[in-house]
C-alpha cells in the first residue's frame, strides 16, 4: 500500500478505520469485506505500506505497524546507482547505445549536487532522461557521436544549474550568526541562524516563517543566555532596553521541529559576547532552559548535508550517539562528532 500517510477521513468514509482492522493481527482473522460481504482470513498476510513522513499517521494505525526508516542515499551511493541502474536504463529507453554517449563520475556528481536535491533518485533518474533524448535527437538527425557530456557543457543539455552548492560558510564573518542542521522531507540541509542586539524595549523578534516549535526554541536559548550575564558583562537592564531578533533565512519555507535550540542559543551568546562563532564547526539539538542538550532525529540526512557544506566538526547531543552507528565508515571519517551533554560543553568548540 503505497502512500499509507495520505489516507483521510472525510463524508465518504474513513479508509484508516479500515485499515486499523486489516493490519490489526489480532482482528484480521475473521476481516469483515463490505464489498463481498464476505469474511476474509487475513492472518497471513503480510502487508508492507510506504510514507513519506510518520506524523500524519493515524496513531492507532502507527502502533500496530512495524515501521523501518530508510535515510537517503549518500552522494557516493547516488552515484554508483546511477552508473549502474538509472543509465543504462535510460540508455535502452531512448533507443541509445553506449557508444552514443559518454557521462564521466564528475559529470554525474554535477547533475546530482546542482540539479537535483532529494532523498531518493526519482529527479536524478528524469535528469539523465532529459540528457538522453537530446543525445538521442542528434543521432536521429544524422549525428554519428559519440556525444561526451562534460562539466562545460552540461548547461547546453540540462539547462543552468537549479541548486547551488551549500558552501556558504564564508559568510559567517560577524558575531551573531551560527549554523545549525535542519532534516526536511528531501533529507538534510544546512541552516544559518542570525541574531541581532538593538536597542528597545526587551521585546524578542522572531522571523523567517517558524513553527511553534522553533518559537519555544527561542525563547529557551534567550532564557539561558539570560541566566549568564555575569559572562557577557552586561548592566542589569540590558535585556529591558534591547530588543532581540532572531533570523533564520530562507523567509518563505516553513521551519519547524526540535532540532535548532543549540544552534539559536550559540548565535544568540555569539551576538551578546561579540565572539565569532567557527564557520567549520555545525550543530544540532534542543536545548532546556538548564542548558541541557536534548536528542534529535535524522542524523544520518544532516550529517550528509553538513559535509555537502564543506563542515569538518558535528556537534551533536550524546544521546543520539548510538546513531552514529547507522553513519556509512566513511562518512564518519570525514567528519568528526562531538557528542555533548551541556550548552557549557559547545562552547569551547564552536568559538
Amino acid at each position: 500500500m503505497d502512500e499509507i500517510d495520505k489516507v483521510g477521513a472525510d463524508y465518504r468514509g474513513d479508509p484508516s478505520s479500515a485499515l486499523l482492522e486489516v493490519l490489526d493481527p489480532e482482528q484480521n482473522v475473521d476481516f469483515s469485506d463490505h464489498y463481498l460481504n464476505l469474511p476474509c482470513d487475513l492472518s497471513r498476510v503480510m502487508f508492507i505500506t510506504t510514507a513519506n513522513m510518520s506524523d500524519t499517521i493515524p496513531a492507532p494505525l502507527l502502533d500496530r505497524m512495524e515501521v523501518i526508516r530508510l535515510a537517503g542515499y549518500t552522494l557516493e551511493e547516488k552515484l554508483v546507482i546511477a552508473r549502474r541502474y538509472l543509465l543504462p536504463r535510460q540508455l535502452k529507453e531512448n533507443g541509445l547505445e553506449e557508444k552514443h554517449l559518454k557521462l564521466d563520475d564528475k559529470t554525474l556528481e554535477e547533475i546530482i549536487t546542482h540539479y537535483t536535491r532529494e532523498a531518493g533518485l526519482r529527479n536524478l533518474e528524469r535528469e539523465i532522461g532529459k540528457v538522453c533524448r537530446k543525445v538521442a535527437r542528434r543521432v536521429a538527425e544524422g549525428g554519428r557521436g559519440p556525444y561526451t557530456i562534460s562539466s562545460r557543457t552540461l548547461a547546453t543539455y540540462l539547462g543552468p544549474p537549479t541548486f547551488l552548492p551549500e558552501s556558504e560558510l564564508d559568510a559567517i564573518d560577524q558575531p551573531g550568526l551560527a549554523t545549525g542542521l535542519a532534516w526536511t522531507e528531501v533529507g538534510g540541509e544546512i541552516l544559518y541562524i542570525e541574531v541581532s542586539v538593538l536597542k528597545g524595549r526587551g521585546n524578542l523578534l522572531l522571523t523567517g516563517k517558524l513553527g511553534d516549535v522553533m518559537k519555544e526554541s527561542a525563547q529557551a536559548a534567550l532564557t539561558f543566555c539570560r541566566s549568564r550575564m555575569e559572562e557577557f558583562d552586561l548592566t542589569e537592564k540590558f535585556f529591558e532596553e534591547h530588543d532581540i531578533h532572531i533570523h533564520v533565512p530562507a523567509g518563505a519555507i516553513p521551519k519547524d521541529g526540535p532540532s535548532a535550540g543549540v544552534t539559536m542559543a550559540t548565535a544568540l551568546y555569539s551576538a551578546l559576547s561579540r565572539k565569532k562563532v567557527r564557520s567549520d564547526v555545525a550543530m544540532t539539538g534542543e536545548i532546556t532552559l538548564r542548558g541541557r542538550v536534548l536528542p534529535i532525529g535524522g542524523l544520518k540526512e544532516k550529517a550528509l548535508a553538513a559535509l555537502r557544506a564543506g563542515v569538518k566538526k558535528v556537534i551533536i547531543p550524546e544521546q543520539n550517539t548510538k546513531d552514529l552507528a547507522d553513519i556509512p565508515k566513511d562518512l564518519r571519517e570525514k567528519l568528526k562528532f562531538v557528542p555533548v551533554k551541556r550548552m557549557d560543553d559547545i562552547l569551547p568548540h564552536v568559538f
